[in-house]
């Protein structure tokens, strides 16, 4: 039941130790330091694998934010078959998989499957077991530099980092010069279009009824 109006305060609590119960987050740089450190720890720990997974390039939803692009939950089962990565072997070598995700243009699909050839080509895959080589494990040569530690790199940052291009240089002017033929009067070409096949109709009747009455002259 609600109070109406300017009266007494039923069962007020006023006089609750709220100070004792405020939080306050002094510890941010603290936590900060810590949280890079715990970075760090983990790189070296699992060196000289990569941190994270490779994650695919998708487009965000919606018509305000499809222009942006970011990291998906995983690459489809036709980017890992258009690349030649088994899905099965993928999650063992810090791919992502998603086989829930679909491609439905090729313009999602090239620029994944050409990110999984550029990791796959820096790769280098040490043998499970020694002696055992396989086809997709790296020559004994890279295996002895990556020890070595030649032509190496490592770092605690995303794989690959997806970048998103500046809004000046997504929109440009195009020049009439630069336009292909065919495309100096589009608007001129989509009116005649329209209307060409909304009096389609009209002109086949219009045709019938013109042979017809040809037909009917001749005789």
């Amino acid at each position: 039941m609600t109070i109406k109006h300017n009266q007494q305060i039923q069962h007020n609590h006023f006089r609750k130790d709220w100070q004792r119960r405020v939080r306050v987050h002094f510890d941010q740089p603290g936590r900060k330091s810590r949280r890079r450190n715990a970075r760090l720890q983990k790189a070296a720990a699992v060196a000289p694998r990569p941190v994270d997974k490779l994650r695919p390039i998708v487009r965000c939803p919606t018509l305000k934010y499809n222009r942006r692009v970011r990291a998906g939950r995983g690459f489809s089962l036709a980017e890992l078959k258009e690349a030649g990565i088994p899905r099965k072997l993928a999650p063992t070598i810090g791919i992502a998989v998603d086989p829930r995700r679909r491609n439905p243009s090729t313009e999602s699909l090239n620029p994944n499957v050409a990110r999984l050839k550029a990791y796959r080509a820096r790769l280098i895959l040490f043998p499970r077991r020694a002696g055992q080589h396989k086809a997709l494990d790296a020559s004994k040569e890279a295996v002895e530099a990556a020890k070595r530690g030649d032509n190496t790199t490592r770092h605690t940052g995303a794989v690959l980092p997806i970048e998103n291009i500046a809004a000046a240089e997504a929109v440009g002017e195009v020049k009439r010069s630069e336009m292909p033929e065919g495309t100096k009067d589009a608007y001129r070409t989509l009116r005649v279009a329209r209307s060409d096949a909304r009096l389609v109709g009209v002109r086949e009747k219009r045709a019938k009824a013109k042979a017809e009455e040809a037909a009917t002259a001749k005789k």
